[in-house]
């Protein structure tokens, strides 16, 4: 009798379909956590990288088995962020800007500024600006404690900040990846300052980009007086206003002799150097030695002390093995200033993703020509990144727009 054979090819029947995206992505995962945790000299990191080694491992499993994002990206997060950070808070663990944070809170409302006079060794020296102390705030208050940890309000005040700067009913995905990604979810749970900084920095892009100026430069302001990182956001945040009112065809009020667009981007500029303003100098106006000293020569290498931000990164690496490469470094990192301001001008952002892409490319740049810097701060360029591909197209699917955004 004759017989028929399905028209399927047979290496199709007997080699098994290949693992779904979001199974291999998760699999990635797991391998960057578990060799932190077997390389890492930090307690909180090898903390870090086993828990979220095995979260990582059972999204993997769970996606590779046919179950929904959501619930890999859940299992992801538990995992990742959860269960470490329960853990380190349970037994007073932290990553050294925790403390730091904690400190300058004390700080300030002992002696009027977060800085201490006469800093000696790496860990007296408190880098970032005034307006990071915020954060230390329930600590010095109410003491130390796990409800007042500084990477609680931290950890919170990023995914407040990135979640309205999200496009409203699209906001569940992105946010559940961009918490279980490693770059994000070893510093929500041992601690990061850099988190809130790039919230605020999306959350102002985004409110620019609804001609919201006066909000934006308040959003940015506050930004700009936790770490120095957040102020090429304003710059950008200026020229998305200006070329989005250019756009939008308005004529010029000669009545006043401005036009829409110059007015929306001065009030944005102002609105946002007074909230600064107002949040750093009394505390840097007490004492400008040490202001100075902490937030400036400190970070830059200008001091005795070094600096634990040493990644091998090529400003460092400049720093380091050349002579005169500590210059080099800060030249190369003027000149890539200047191209991302000639580039504004020459060429403004239509929209709020080529914003944050913009701005993305400007901190990418100054993270590689410091000569402090650590692989860390690369979550200021991943945030935006994200951030912009979800913004560009909000009905195509997001995951493939991050790979796209960053591949720019």
């Amino acid at each position: 009798m004759a017989t028929t054979t399905p028209l399927t090819p047979s290496d199709q029947r007997r080699k098994p379909s290949p693992p779904p995206v979001d199974a291999r992505w998760w699999a990635l995962c797991a391998a960057a956590a578990l060799v932190l945790a077997g390389c890492s000299s930090l307690g909180p990191h090898r903390v870090w990288g086993t828990a979220a080694g095995a979260g990582y491992l059972a999204a993997a499993l769970l996606a590779s088995r046919g179950r929904s994002p959501r619930t890999a990206g859940a299992v992801a997060v538990a995992g990742a962020v959860l269960l470490p950070l329960l853990w380190l808070l349970a037994v007073d663990r932290a990553q050294l800007e925790v403390r730091v944070v904690a400190r300058s809170a004390g700080l300030l409302l002992a002696e009027g500024t977060p800085y201490l006079q006469r800093p000696v060794v790496p860990e007296d020296f408190n880098p970032y600006l005034p307006g990071m102390a915020v954060f230390g705030l329930p600590d010095a208050v109410a003491g130390p404690g796990p409800l007042t940890d500084p990477r609680l309000w931290m950890g919170a005040a990023f995914l407040g900040a990135f979640a309205l700067a999200l496009p409203a009913g699209s906001r569940s995905a992105p946010l559940r990846w961009i918490a279980a990604c490693p770059l994000v979810a070893l510093p929500l749970a041992v601690g990061g300052v850099d988190l809130p900084v790039a919230g605020l920095m999306c959350l102002g892009l985004a409110l620019a980009g609804q001609g919201r100026a006066g909000a934006a430069g308040l959003v940015l302001g506050a930004a700009a007086a936790l770490k120095w990182t957040a102020w090429p956001a304003i710059p950008v945040a200026l020229a998305l206003l200006a070329a989005a009112s250019r756009s939008a065809g308005r004529p010029a009020d000669r009545g006043e002799g401005r036009r829409p667009a110059d007015r929306a981007a001065a009030r944005c500029g102002l609105v946002a150097l007074l909230t600064a303003a107002a949040l750093v100098l009394p505390a840097a106006l007490r004492d400008p030695g040490a202001f100075r000293a902490h937030v400036v020569d400190f970070p830059l290498g200008l001091t005795d002390a070094v600096s634990s931000a040493a990644s091998p990164l090529p400003g460092h690496l400049l720093a380091t093995h050349v002579p005169g490469g500590r210059t080099l470094a800060l030249l190369l990192l003027g000149v890539s200033a200047l191209l991302i301001a000639l580039s504004l001008l020459v060429r403004p952002p239509a929209t709020t993703a080529d914003a944050a892409a913009r701005l993305a490319l400007g901190l990418l740049l100054a993270i590689a020509f410091m000569p402090a810097s650590r692989f860390g701060y690369l979550v200021h360029p991943l945030v935006l990144a994200v951030w912009a591909a979800v913004r560009e197209k909000p009905g195509r699917p997001w995951l493939l727009r991050v790979r796209k955004q960053v591949s720019r």
